[in-house]
């Protein structure tokens, strides 16, 4: 993907979304959706869509790293790196393995990240 392309989907993308933390609030939603659906191609022996959906999630969790601030975030911002990085690792092992159970680690994780997100920001509009 060129880099224009790449912008004009980013440009798309925050059209829609109404804030900042909203779009963070769906790249979470999307982790558990990718997740989910990882899960069920190794259950039903889906390699490709298993390979596909455990790098989508990926992709997702390696962009939340890309936009954590280190500045104002202080150790938070340290501390969800480095539990990114665990998730990564988990979709990384419950690739190789076929094993669901790191990814219902990563699903486990996620949905305590966006629950907390949803209390935090829940009075932004």
């Amino acid at each position: 993907m060129n880099s224009q392309n790449a912008y004009n989907i980013y440009q798309q993308t925050h059209s829609r979304v109404e804030s900042p933390s909203k779009l963070i609030e769906m790249l979470y939603e999307g982790i558990l959706r990718f997740s989910s659906l990882a899960k069920r191609g190794i259950e039903v022996g889906d390699i490709e869509k298993k390979i596909y959906y455990i790098n989508r999630t990926t992709d997702i969790f390696t962009e939340l790293l890309n936009v954590l601030d280190y500045e104002n975030g202080g150790d938070v911002a340290h501390y969800l790196t480095g539990l990114y990085m665990q998730q990564i690792k988990f979709l990384t092992q419950a690739n190789v393995e076929n094993n669901t159970e790191k990814i219902d680690i990563v699903i486990k994780v996620t949905r305590g990240l966006l629950e907390a997100w949803r209390e935090i920001h829940q009075y932004e509009l």
